[in-house]
């Protein structure tokens, strides 16, 4: 491949340089595009076509269905480390030593308890508010009892910003748990590891002793790997471009977490379960369903299978599949949601026209199956993505303040009306 890309305008040859990444991914590089053709701008709707940044953190290639964090393949960090080493290395770049990861979470430890007057807001609340908007105001409204800036220059200052938000994220995401289901908000306990403090602050009951399921534990642990970072998607898109105007860590996450509460993100999962729910109302029928689903005039659409940036697979399914067996084995539920579900999964992957267009199902399919059987309401499932999601917001977003990145502006194309007249308001 050449070393320039040329952009023809007319009469006018524009040369541009190509930037390699270390995985060979190949990008044009236009940022001098608007100054050298004194206006043109390239238009991508979506930004499916256009690379914001150059990161180190995240390699995923859809096509071949391969995830990556620090070079690490997610099958190895899903069967090898825990959700905690996973988060070290995504946010300071290598997997920790054990010295480094026992400082990490005795850190992370020190600063896993909110401010009282959190739960006043907490309780401004009614039951009804959905715990992605509950969350997002809780992770805002950290900030008001964190007034001091982050000195991005200072290792110091950042690391006690990441070990604190690391310590109260999971109190506001069992907080919000707890105040759905009418529970008195409480503390974990020091002597649990990180997820299964998670575990406990979310669902002790207030007459019973709390005890880890390892199996639940070990399901929940490789969810939250799995979902710990995307590379560019939406959510880390937003905590990035808020992070560029200076905003402050919890701002930027708050941001995030809004971002991620749309159904053709985070929610995705939910609305897997909603459709379950629906085919369940109308009687159960999954062969009926998956008829639906390859009828083009049937505005019914299969929620849970394929993916937009996995064009064969997606790798984090084949990890939960395994986990999903494992828990509703040990679960023994009976549960007719659940049966659509596999009915669902088993005629996916054995019809030829889903199998020929790769329509798997994804881990959006298999992560609700498993916050189900765990218990989890519906509402919350966006919720324990966001909690998955931490890590990689934080190493995103500390990346995009150590490399001193320029405030995200888009340009547009306008398409308004020309100059007018002002029409006085008696002339209207």
């Amino acid at each position: 491949m050449a070393d320039i890309a040329k952009l023809q305008i007319g009469e006018d040859t524009f040369e541009f340089p190509f930037v390699k990444g270390t995985e060979n991914e190949v990008a044009i590089d236009i940022k001098t595009l608007r100054g050298a053709t004194k206006g043109v701008i390239t238009i991508d709707p979506g930004y499916k076509n256009t690379g914001s940044c150059k990161s180190d953190i995240t390699f995923l290639d859809g096509e071949k269905g391969i995830l990556r964090y620090r070079g690490y393949a997610i099958e190895d960090l899903a069967e090898k480390a825990d959700f905690l080493e996973v988060a070290y290395s995504l946010i300071f770049g290598d997997l920790p030593s054990t010295e480094q990861l026992d400082k990490f979470y005795a850190d992370i430890k020190a600063q896993s308890v909110v401010d009282d007057d959190i739960k006043k807001i907490i309780d401004a609340f009614p039951k009804t508010a959905h715990p992605m908007g509950v969350l997002s105001s809780l992770t805002s409204a950290l900030t008001a009892f964190n007034p001091s800036s982050v000195n991005v220059d200072s290792e110091e200052d950042m690391y006690n910003s990441i070990v604190k938000i690391l310590g109260k994220f999971p109190v506001l995401v069992a907080w919000t748990l707890r105040k759905k289901q009418g529970l008195p908000l409480n503390y974990g306990s020091t002597s649990l590891g990180y997820v299964e403090n998670v575990m406990k602050m979310m669902f002790e009951k207030p007459n019973e002793e709390y005890v880890v399921n390892p199996i639940i534990k070990d399901a929940l642990d490789k969810l939250l790997i799995l979902h710990a970072d995307h590379e560019q998607n939406c959510s880390t898109s937003t905590v990035r471009i808020v992070g560029s105007s200076h905003a402050g860590l919890f701002a930027s996450l708050s941001a995030g977490i809004s971002a991620l509460w749309g159904p053709l993100h985070g929610g995705a999962n939910q609305a897997v379960l909603e459709m379950l729910e629906a085919i369940k109302e109308d009687g159960g029928d999954t062969k009926k369903y998956m008829a639906k689903a390859k009828d083009k005039n049937d505005p019914f659409r299969l929620m849970g299978f394929g993916h937009r940036v996995y064009k064969n697979f997606d790798p984090r399914a084949k990890i939960i599949k395994v986990a999903a067996d494992e828990v509703l084995k040990d679960l023994g539920i009976q549960d007719p949601i659940l049966d659509i579900a596999r009915g669902l999964e088993q005629e996916a992957l054995n019809d030829p026209y889903f199998v020929d267009r790769k329509l798997y199902p994804n881990v959006d399919f298999y992560s609700g199956i498993i916050y189900r059987a765990m218990g989890i309401p519906v509402e919350m499932f966006t919720v324990m993505f966001a909690l998955g999601r931490l890590p990689g917001w934080i190493a995103q977003w500390k990346e995009m303040r150590s490399n001193k990145e320029p405030i995200g502006r888009p340009r547009q194309i306008y398409t308004g009306e020309n100059l007018r007249d002002f029409v006085e308001i008696e002339k209207r």
